[in-house]
């Protein structure tokens, strides 16, 4: 049995708004009452998941209409639907006292968690429902939008997503587009956070120059630990820290063992090895939690948000003091946020 754990944890990216479009669950139901999925209501108040970044990700529809993770270029116009959808989901449940909470800066957060209610933060993840000419980034700024990859694994008008594929390089195709370069600017302007998670390294290094916000990925790990794409290389973290940026531990366990096996069956050690590395790289201030919770394959001793305790459990273990762990946990998360939001 999971014990009661002190420490919140404010997470950098989950799907579960997929997990309930996918379920056609447009009230969230299955958010509230529980389900066969890594988060929902009562499993976060078990683990102490008090917030995060609540992706919406448009999926590739394969010929019979099931949604997959192809790579294939994603239509503008299912896009948007998509989008829309999880956002009314995502309100439905803000809009519900007790459930959840939209939040736009850290003092929402804040408020939210001291309340004992999810503070959450609308994430686009691969922005295929941005216009290219971006006519319409305000009004999803205006609708709770706050933070954007640019791409997910694929190509979009934006830029070149990294591929999946072990091991690997991240230095894998072009960088941004013209329009890409403009999205980057407009949401600096506007206060958008952009998340470096699934770019390939050109497309990193173009945010990189380009930016005036500290840099983020709000989900990615170690290349040098684990050869995926998809994960960070010495030089990339360098410059992450160099502008006192911010990487969140990703739980999927291809992205954590060095054989790239997608599979339950990886130890915990190998998370908080992951961690030491970032901490090193990056110092206290850089490192957080980003699970990728209802969209990846994560540590059975975790198994879903309830089993968050188990993580902090070998942080102690390790070694990690309480001042520390509360800043991987959610302190990180909140002084970052106050940097990156209007």
């Amino acid at each position: 049995m999971v014990k009661p754990m002190k420490t919140k944890v404010f997470d950098g990216h989950n799907d579960v708004l997929l997990r309930l479009w996918l379920k056609s669950d447009a009230a969230g139901q299955g958010y509230i009452s529980g389900m066969d999925t890594h988060i929902d209501a009562i499993k976060a108040a078990s683990g102490g998941l008090a917030g995060g970044f609540f992706a919406i990700f448009t999926p590739q529809q394969s010929p019979d209409g099931n949604a997959i993770l192809g790579t294939d270029p994603i239509a503008m116009t299912d896009a948007i639907d998509a989008t829309n959808a999880m956002m009314n989901i995502f309100k439905t449940l803000a809009s519900q006292p007790g459930i959840m909470r939209e939040c736009h800066t850290t003092h929402d957060i804040q408020n939210a968690m001291d309340d004992g209610v999810m503070a959450g933060v609308l994430h686009i993840e691969g922005a295929e429902a941005i216009a290219p000419d971006l006519n319409n980034l305000q009004d999803y700024y205006d609708r709770g939008l706050r933070s954007i990859g640019p791409v997910w694994s694929r190509s979009n008008a934006f830029g070149h997503g990294v591929p999946f594929g072990f091991p690997g390089s991240p230095d894998q195709g072009d960088g941004l587009t013209d329009q890409g370069k403009e999205l980057i600017r407009a949401c600096d302007d506007l206060g958008i956070m952009i998340d470096l998670s699934h770019l390939n390294e050109k497309g990193f290094w173009d945010i990189a120059r380009l930016s005036n916000r500290p840099l983020v990925a709000t989900h990615s790990n170690v290349h040098a630990l684990s050869p995926s794409p998809r994960n960070l290389t010495d030089q990339q973290l360098a410059a992450i820290a160099e502008t006192g940026g911010l990487v969140g531990l990703n739980f999927a366990s291809g992205f954590l063992r060095d054989d790239g096996l997608k599979t339950g069956k990886t130890a915990i050690s190998i998370m908080v090895n992951h961690l030491s590395y970032l901490l090193d790289h990056l110092g206290e201030d850089g490192v957080a939690l980003g699970s990728d919770f209802d969209g990846a394959i994560i540590p059975d001793a975790i198994g879903d948000a309830s089993g968050l305790p188990h993580l902090i459990d070998a942080m102690q273990q390790a070694g990690f003091g309480t001042v520390l762990i509360d800043k991987i946990c959610h302190q990180n998360w909140l002084n970052m946020i106050v940097r990156q939001l209007r």
